[in-house]
């Protein structure tokens, strides 16, 4: 029984560890076999290239994402226009008789099917030579667009903000000076003259240079324009947006005429006189309606608009005439579906200067280099015909007269 005990005991030990050891091995098999299961593998997930795409598009700034949406929906965006750019028998009603014929006709052919109207005036007394399309340039108007920052120019230099040379800050590190600014027709300039202005000295000058009254003398059917008693809602733009586009004028051809053929002869506003006979021609005589205190300003102005046709946004003009030195400024906008494009100038030569008014309306072929374009096949052919010869001035009486007449 002695030595019968620690062999049992041996045997019972050698016994238990034996199990525990089977036990252990099922177990690693087990847990093996689950470790490296075919259904395990099969759950492998591969990315497509959209997805990896899309994450990489998550992993930027919430900022960059949204000024690329931004950019995206301008990029998308495509005005629709109604009216139609192109029209026939414009000249229909026009009365002739009083204007001249060369000139008239170099206007119609400058013209051609064109949905507008040009206008020609003699700087030195406010004749208009030739008004074709009378209906459209005595009608009520329409935005001015870039055209009204020739106002904005001569207020601003009045009141001793700028001249030609002041750098205005645009935004970040940019700057433009006033030839720059007319040239290329710079919203953001002008929009910051006619906030440092604000809206009454704004439109104090806009009123002093012809806009919101008429312009002719005894012209029938000629209306007025409208400019506001009070600056446009901010929603709008504000007074900023008034002195970049126009928002909220209208203006007239024979308006902004008036204005550049005192800024064409030194600061005289004639009244506009439309002669309807051949001999009221000849009896003519130039009507004062009031001296502008501009002549130190033109200076400061001429070169931004020679650089509009020179390099700028009235480039076109000089696909058909560079005989002689033309200024002049362009305007492109648009309102309810109908684009417009102006274009005014002067052509500056030795032998006298004529004032040309092109004003279209219609759609996308409708703008502002388009109407450079057409005032400088008028050139052409006003050229072509010996219009800039050198000829002898008769002398001319001026009469002046009051607003009230």
């Amino acid at each position: 029984m002695i030595v019968k005990g620690p062999r049992v005991a041996r045997l019972a030990v050698f016994a238990t560890l034996l199990i525990l050891f089977v036990q252990a091995g099922l177990a690693a098999t087990i847990n093996t076999r689950r470790v490296t299961s075919s259904r395990t593998k099969s759950r492998t997930v591969n990315e497509s290239q959209h997805a990896r795409r899309h994450m990489r598009h998550l992993a930027r700034s919430r900022r960059v994402k949204s000024r690329t949406v931004r950019s995206l929906k301008r990029r998308h965006y495509y005005e629709h226009f109604y009216a139609s750019s192109y029209s026939k028998d414009v000249t229909d009603g026009d009365t002739t008789g009083g204007e001249d014929p060369v000139v008239r006709q170099a206007a119609i052919d400058a013209l051609g099917n064109m949905n507008g109207t040009v206008l020609a005036i003699e700087p030195t007394s406010g004749r208009i030579l030739a008004m074709v399309n009378q209906k459209m340039a005595l009608s009520s108007g329409a935005q001015p667009c870039s055209t009204i920052k020739l106002s904005v120019a001569l207020a601003a230099l009045s009141e001793g903000i700028i001249t030609k040379e002041t750098q205005v800050r645009l935004g970040g590190r940019s700057h433009m000076n006033l030839t720059l600014a007319l040239a290329h027709s710079n919203n953001a300039y002008f929009e910051a003259l006619g906030r440092q202005l604000g809206f009454e000295k704004v439109a104090h000058y806009a009123h002093t240079y012809g806009l919101g009254e008429l312009a002719g003398y005894h012209i029938q059917g000629e209306q007025a324009g409208v400019y506001p008693d009070e600056e446009i809602a901010a929603k709008l733009g504000g007074v900023g947006k008034m002195c970049s586009f126009g928002e909220g004028i209208s203006m007239t051809p024979l308006q902004l005429g008036s204005l550049v053929t005192a800024i064409a002869n030194g600061g005289t506003m004639y009244y506009l006189q439309h002669p309807t006979t051949a001999l009221e021609a000849a009896n003519f005589q130039p009507l004062v309606k009031r001296h502008l205190d501009i002549a130190g300003m033109i200076p400061e102005i001429s070169d931004g608009m020679a650089g509009a046709v020179n390099y700028g946004t009235a480039r076109r003009l000089l696909t058909n005439f560079k005989e002689e030195e033309v200024l002049g400024k362009t305007g492109t906008c648009s309102h309810a579906g109908t684009r417009f494009g102006w274009f005014a100038s002067y052509a500056n030569t030795n032998y006298g200067r004529v004032v040309v008014v092109v004003f279209l309306e219609g759609g996308r072929p409708t703008f502002g280099p388009k109407a450079a374009e057409i005032a400088g096949r008028m050139y052409r052919n006003l050229y072509d015909h010996d219009f800039f010869m050198a000829r002898p001035v008769p002398p001319v009486e001026i009469r002046k007269t009051n607003s009230s007449d």
